[in-house]
């Protein structure tokens, strides 16, 4: 080196090993310059031949990186001279060009880094050949290492950038796009992203291109490479690189292309990746927001993943309720499309697949996102226990299983708890929490909503009775609030709690306490919550030793030694005997508690049928009370009432006690030893002997037995006078008719609980007797008609009364694993459907004896027996009916866990054939043929007789098959429906097509609609019976399961049928209408609906002189049904904008995702949306069609305020629709389809155009009305006056997005529209203006304008010269709208998803009309709004 210094003069060759010693030296001394070698370019080429020569070494790395170093730490001595700079270029260039043939490591690392730091040293040319000789590598990079290079390109961007030169930057652009055109193996993804962060100036387009290709290769990447990759990802969205995409790109990844992958490993980096976007979030909220609005703006774009995020995210306490409301969102709207769409009959079926197939994703991403929780997610508990919660809370009572139960779909309450109980069920932490949440919330919130929590609880309780004895504390802590919870409320509770009191017998002990404090309650209802407690308790501990339920096998969780030793204890002896006090107290309360013991006692005997003698002993003194055993019979029915408040109240059921008794006997036969005797029963006090209990309660039968007996014997042939005795009290008119009736209902309800025990013991008597117990059953079924017209209630009221039951599905508060007690006490039928059937044969038995005396005896005996005859099976079958309704209609209100149901109710199927034999009887003509000419009014009674048990029995009718239509028993009920022959001599032909199909049910429905149900619908329409409509009912409710083929088929002939039949009955016209269209496939519904309107338009139009009586096409539209069709239609209409406001919600979701570029999957979101948009036009274009019509009507006062609404809801979806159309800032505008050109075309030409005259015509009518000042009339002036206001605003609401349309596409979408007039909301139209004067101008004028919408200044000049003060005006109103339109654009983009949430909780905007002046003015100086 010295002699080098010193001969400057002379350039010695160096070699390799000479550089790295200079370049060591010269670190030490870096006063030193360099040896003139190095400055020479003739020097350059032995420079890189060492360096090439090197990478052929068998181990190069440390060789090259070791040579590379000194040769750039001696350049970087003096970097700015020009030989070493070229040197610099050279060598970077040569390096590239080795790279792929060493090792790539640390010291290759070293070595490029050192690059970086002298690459601002170059000139441009020079860097542009680094990089593309970098390029060149590309395809050569396989691991992250490989791509060490491509560390300088950020480098060399920004040097190239600086120059700000166009070529420069174009050339920067033209590598990106090279780049991203390569194929990127696994590591190359990795280095991208990596170096993505310093691409800052790439343009967005590049910047979704390049995650694009990051997300495609990705599925690539070694599992264990995925979290890191992803938090760098994470890092580059915190700098703003798309955030969006990011946060989109990683959720359908993890979504749905990691699926291929080895599950348990990939849960665990999903975990890890979990913990890194809630640790990002944390670190900058922003994108939190990403999360939230990715699956705000398109609730599709939902998986497993989706949901583990959005739990995560919950946890950072900005996005708490956000997160969590945005997930309940999702599932709510699935939930709620699949209901919308399964009986949308417009909607193509691929579409409700869609639909359905949706909402099982959604709820199995929750189910799986929550069943993950356990493999390394303890962070998101408390968000999965707070959404669980939250979903519960969100039940609507009534409507819990509305979307569950059918194609799969559980139905948020049953998800919700299947939520919560897998996390009871997996982790201890969690179990604590989901305990105080529900006691919190089962004291704090309201009935309906606490009753879900307590469903969970009783779900748990029953599934993890072993886990659950660990949190008895917090069960008898609720207990402690028994007697200040609403009584629904605290059954419920009990309810749910029983199954764990066979496991612990410390509960049982405190709840029979709190029941004990409770029955001294004051509050009526406590007393009946804590009667209906001690009854279940009983029933448990009965049912628990018939099952010999005390062992642990019931149970799928596991318990702890402790809990072992409480378990294996065994509950008392006999709760009955032990609650016997209680018992005997719940005796003297009112008589809601009486009628609650008497069921319970039923069903302990049903459920342990030894314990019936013992009942009986119990009830003995009880019953004595009422039945007295003197020398003559006396029926206590005088001390079954008071009188409380001023009126007479029943302070003793005295017909539930008989039910009980009589149940009871029949349930314990007499002298039945064979059954098992309980050696555990003590008598109240007394050990009995074997011999003298058997004694005693044969005794005790006998004295039920008799008194039932002497009661039947008492009853007969007697009057209420007779039974009740007199009475010594003087009290007022209206308290003794009131005393009156109170007998009746109690003597009412002993008859038919006598009739019940006679007619189910009837089977047991000899022949000899079946005869006379039969004349019994009649001559009370006669008692029973004459208490009821003693009791001033007429057949027809009482109609109302036995029918009128409570239609609540029977499955709602079922079907989560726990028997519940009923919030209502329910209600049981005192004649089982046995013995209704036994009823109908008795009725059956009298019309074949009659019919054979009519047949052989003589004229004067027939005619005296006849009579009676039919009087008597006139009454049978009257009362059967009746009763047969009423049984049908309660069957729905008992639980199937009941005890009574299987003994009251039975198997109801076997009503289905009489009721057919009913209806064939009646409907041809009188029931029997007497052949006497009756009195007139006679005739009429029993025609009316006849029309009323007709009625009564399709109604059962439809009952019963409503009940069976969802259950296994509908073909069976179908075929004995079937069986039943019209006549006793007919035979039910085969139908041929029928034969033909394979599946039973559909067979059989269209046997039963072909030959049953068309044929008769077809007679009574010939008679005009209103019982056509339950007829159709019942056609509709079958029709619902049949494939479209034959629905359609039906829908033909129904159709067929309302245009020949001549009716004037409103009740036939309507149902036959509306089966028409239910059974027409869509758009042929809505066609039929155009058609007859504009026959209702010849019926009822406006010019009456006009107008006929009669449709021609349609024969039963005329004067007299046209209100009624007119009602049906407009119905339908209501339906179908109803529908769309749906269909327009998720087209508009569809838009928005499609606009911003979120759902992945493009082609099958756009088929969706072209196939959702065709059918929202053509419906909505048939909307227009039928309301067209309307307007041209001469409508009643309620039907026209009903159109107006109609209207306005209809224009309001049009200007969604509309406004749809108009793409946001930043999109392309697509131009409108033909077929929403030609929607709007028709609601301009052939609604909005007459609507005007409508509505004037509408307000002339009020101003004449007003002259009678009458206030009914003043009432509905105001009301239509609230509407008019509002259909103007809408209207012009929607032509104002006509006019943003027909702008930003240059078509003229308002050529047909007409101008509408500014007023205070008033059209008056001058009478005195000469024809096609002023009208007509306005008219010209206003298709000349709109000819010129898109901003034609000629036609304007033209307009001026006509008019040059309107032209002036419009000209100012239509600069003025487009300024605000430019104004509002950003305002309302802005606003968009704020708009979305309103639409979606059913909140309207409020229409700011004093900011849209100019477009609604409530000035008469201004004429024109456009």
């Amino acid at each position: 080196m010295t002699v080098a210094a010193e001969e400057p003069s002379h350039q010695k060759p160096l070699t390799d090993n000479d550089i790295i010693r200079l370049a060591q030296y010269h670190h030490c001394q870096t006063s030193l310059s360099l040896p003139p070698y190095l400055l020479s370019p003739t020097s350059h080429d032995p420079l890189l031949a060492y360096l090439k020569s090197r990478s052929s070494l068998p181990s190069p790395s440390k060789p090259v990186s070791e040579y590379a170093i000194a040769l750039l730490s001696l350049i970087s001595l003096s970097p700015t001279t020009p030989s070493l700079s070229s040197l610099l270029a050279s060598l970077l260039i040569a390096y590239t060009q080795i790279f792929p043939k060493i090792p790539s490591d640390s010291d290759s690392l070293k070595t490029i880094q050192l690059f970086g730091t002298l690459l601002r040293y170059l000139h441009v040319k020079e860097i542009k050949s680094v990089v593309d000789s970098i390029l060149i590598g590309v395809s050569r990079v396989i691991s992250v290492d490989d791509a060490q290079l491509f560390d300088l390109l950020p480098v060399c961007f920004d040097l190239l950038r600086r120059e700000a030169k166009a070529s420069e930057i174009d050339y920067v652009n033209s590598v990106i796009d090279r780049v991203l055109t390569c194929e990127w193996e696994k590591g190359f993804v990795t280095k991208m992203v990596s170096l993505a962060k310093e691409l800052t100036f790439v343009d967005k387009g590049r910047k979704s291109e390049l995650l694009e290709k990051v997300f495609l290769g990705v599925k690539c990447i070694d599992l264990q490479d995925l979290p890191s990759l992803v938090y760098q990802l994470l890092v580059l969205a915190s700098k703003g690189f798309c955030k969006r995409e990011v946060i989109g790109g990683v959720v359908c990844f993890f979504g749905s292309k990691a699926e291929s992958r080895v599950a348990s490993v990939l849960r665990q980096i999903e975990g890890t990746v979990l913990l890194h976007v809630n640790f990002a979030v944390k670190q900058d909220p922003s994108l939190g927001q990403e999360v939230v609005a990715l699956v705000k703006s398109d609730l599709r774009a939902f998986n497993h993943f989706t949901v583990a995020v959005l739990f995560s995210v919950a946890r950072v306490r900005k996005f708490g309720e956000n997160s969590l409301g945005i997930l309940r969102t999702a599932l709510l709207s699935a939930y709620n499309d699949y209901r919308l769409s399964k009986d949308c009959k417009w909607l193509p079926d691929e579409l409700k697949e869609e639909s359905l197939l949706h909402a099982k994703l959604v709820e199995k991403s929750l189910l799986r996102a929550v069943s993950e929780c356990k493999y390394g997610r303890e962070h998101v508990f408390p968000s999965v226990i707070q959404f669980g919660f939250m979903l519960l809370e969100s039940v609507e009572e009534g409507r819990s299983n509305e979307s569950g139960g059918f194609s799969g779909v559980l139905g948020i309450e049953k998800l919700s708890i299947q939520i919560l109980g897998t996390l009871f069920e997996v982790h201890d932490m969690t179990r604590n929490e989901i305990i105080e949440q529900c006691k919190f919330r089962i004291l704090s919130l309201k009935c309906a909503k606490s009753k879900p929590i307590l469903r969970l609880l009783g779900y748990l309780v029953q599934r993890y009775s072993l886990i659950m004895l660990d949190y008895v504390h917090h069960l008898k802590e609720l207990l402690d609030y028994f007697t200040f919870m609403e009584g629904n409320i605290s059954c419920f509770l009990v309810s749910a709690i029983i199954p764990l009191i066979k496991f612990s017998r410390d509960l049982q002990d405190y709840t029979i306490l709190v029941i004990r404090k409770a029955m001294f309650r004051r509050e009526d209802t406590v007393r009946v919550s804590a009667t209906k407690v001690i009854i279940e308790l009983i029933l448990a501990e009965k049912q628990a030793k018939k099952d010999s339920s005390f062992t642990l096998q019931d149970s799928s969780s596991q318990a702890s030694s402790s809990q072992h030793t409480e378990v294996s204890c065994t509950v008392r002896g006999n709760l009955f005997t032990e609650l016997n006090g209680l018992l005997q107290r719940c005796l003297y309360q009112q008589a809601k508690v009486k009628e609650v013991v008497y069921d319970g006692l039923v069903k302990l005997v049903l459920i342990d049928p030894s314990s019936g003698a013992h009942v009986l002993d119990f009830l003995m003194p009880h019953f004595l009370h009422f039945f007295r055993q003197d020398t003559d019979f006396q029926l206590g029915i005088t001390s079954c009432i008071k009188v409380e408040g001023g009126k007479f109240i029943i302070e003793e059921p005295l017909d539930r006690l008989l039910f009980c008794i009589s149940w009871i006997l029949l349930l314990q036969p007499h002298n039945n030893s064979d059954r098992p005797s309980d050696a555990t029963w003590p008598c109240f006090g007394f050990a009995l002997t074997q011999e003298n209990e058997l004694a005693g309660r044969n005794v005790s039968h006998e004295v039920y037995s008799s008194t039932l007996l002497k009661v039947r014997k008492f009853l007969l042939g007697k009057k209420l006078g007779d039974i009740v005795g007199l009475s010594q009290d003087t009290v007022s008119a209206s308290l003794e008719e009131d005393k009156r009736t109170s007998y009746c209902l109690i003597i009412l309800g002993n008859v038919q609980v006598l009739l019940n025990y006679i007619i189910t013991d009837l089977e047991k008597q000899p022949e000899g007797k079946k005869g006379e117990i039969e004349k019994d059953i009649v001559d009370l079924v006669d008692l029973y008609e004459s208490l009821e017209k003693e009791a001033g209630k007429s057949k027809q009221s009482n109609i109302g009364k036995r029918v009128r039951f409570s239609s609540r599905s029977k499955s709602d508060d079922t079907g989560v694993g726990f028997v519940s007690i009923n919030e209502e006490r329910e209600h049981v039928p005192f004649l089982s459907t046995s013995s209704i059937y036994q009823l109908f044969l008795i009725a059956f038995k009298l019309h074949s004896s009659k019919s054979a005396c009519n047949l052989s005896g003589s004229q004067d005996h027939s005619q005296s027996s006849s009579a009676k005859t039919e009087k008597s099976i006139s009454g049978v079958l009257s009362f059967t009916l009746h009763v047969c309704v009423g049984h049908i209609r309660s069957s729905l209100c008992m639980k199937e866990e009941n005890p009574l149901k299987p003994l009251v109710y039975g198997d109801m199927i076997v009503l289905g054939p009489p009721l057919m034999k009913v209806v064939y009887l009646l409907k041809p003509g009188p029931l029997v043929v007497t052949g006497q000419t009756n009195k007139e009014n006679k005739g009429r009674k029993v025609a009316e007789g006849r029309k009323q048990c007709l009625h009564l029995a399709l109604l059962s009718l439809k009952e019963l098959l409503s009940i069976y239509s969802s259950g296994s028993g509908w073909t069976g009920l179908l075929e004995d429906l079937l069986a039943v022959p019209a006549s006793d001599d007919a035979i039910l032909e085969e139908c041929s097509e029928a034969s033909k199909i394979e599946d039973p049910l559909v067979k059989n429905i269209e046997i039963f609609m072909e030959k049953v149900m068309k044929p008769m619908i077809t007679d009574l329409i010939a008679q005009n019976s209103n019982d056509v409509e339950i007829l159709c009912d019942i056609v509709l409710m079958l029709g619902s399961t049949l494939p479209d083929k034959f629905k359609q088929r039906h829908g033909s002939w129904a159709h067929e049928i309302f245009r020949s039949c001549e009716t004037s009955n409103t009740t036939v016209a309507k149902s036959i209408l509306k089966l028409a269209i239910s059974f027409t496939a869509s758009p042929g519904d809505l066609c039929i609906a155009v058609e007859v309107a504009k026959e209702l338009q010849n019926v009822i139009g406006l010019d009456k002189s006009d107008t006929s009586q009669v449709s021609e096409s349609y024969m039963i539209v005329n004067q007299s049904t046209s209100a009624s069709i007119t009602s049906c239609i407009l119905q339908l209409v209501d339906s179908a904008i109803g529908d769309m406001d749906w269909g327009t919600k998720k087209l508009k979701n569809l838009c928005v995702a499609s606009q911003k570029n979120i759902h992945l999957d493009h082609d099958a979101d756009s088929s969706f949306g072209l196939a959702l948009e065709e059918a929202l036009y053509a419906m909505a274009e048939s909307t227009v069609r039928i309301l067209s019509s309307f307007v041209l009507m001469n409508l009643k006062d309620s039907q026209a305020a009903q159109f107006l609404r109609l209207a306005v809801k209809f224009y309001k979806q049009l200007a969604q629709i509309v406004k749809q159309r108009i793409a946001p800032k930043g999109c392309k505008q697509t131009l409108p389809s033909l077929k929403f050109q030609k929607l709007v075309e028709l609601t301009c030409k052939s609604l909005t155009v007459p609507l005007y005259p409508f509505l004037a015509e509408m307000q002339k009518e009020q101003q004449e009305s007003v002259s009678s000042n009458t206030k009914g009339i003043i009432n509905k002036i105001k009301q239509e006056n609230k509407c008019i206001p509002d259909l103007i605003f809408q209207i012009e609401d929607y032509e104002r997005y006509l006019i943003q349309l027909s702008k930003v596409t240059k078509l003229n979408l308002l050529r047909h529209a007409k101008r509408s007039t500014a007023r205070d909301f008033k059209i008056i139209e001058d009478a005195e203006a000469p024809a096609g004067g002023e009208d007509g101008g306005n008219q010209e004028e206003t298709e000349t304008q709109n000819n010129n919408v898109g901003g034609n200044e000629d036609g304007l000049g033209e307009e001026s010269e006509d008019d040059p003060e309107q032209a002036s005006r419009d000209l100012h109103s239509d600069k003025a709208i487009a300024a605000e339109e430019n104004d509002d654009e950003e305002e309302e983009e802005e606003k968009e998803e704020e708009d979305d949430e309103e639409e979606g909780s059913g909140l309207s905007r409020p229409k700011k009309i004093a900011k849209k002046s100019l477009v609604v003015e409530d000035s008469d100086e201004d004429s024109v709004t456009f």
